[in-house]
């Protein structure tokens, strides 16, 4: 399994909890940390939901750049 270790960057970063992303994504806590430990692979819409949220690209919540692009609309 994939680790993204972004996505517990970005959510600490933003002061959230794993509840929280969990209910922006639409699903559980136990679930949502699954994705964050990289025993669950997060499904593809669930990552547009979140580059959304924190206005960053797919390819820096996978490890792809280090560059926070913003998505532009």
């Amino acid at each position: 399994m994939y680790h993204y270790s972004r996505l517990r960057d970005l959510r600490e970063d933003n002061d959230l909890k794993q509840r929280e992303v969990a209910k922006i994504i639409g699903t559980t806590q136990q679930v949502y940390s699954e994705y964050e430990m990289g025993i669950r692979e997060i499904p593809l819409h669930k990552l547009i939901i979140l580059a959304k949220y924190y206005n960053v690209s797919l390819d820096f919540i996978t490890n792809l750049t280090d560059k926070k692009r913003k998505i532009h609309k």
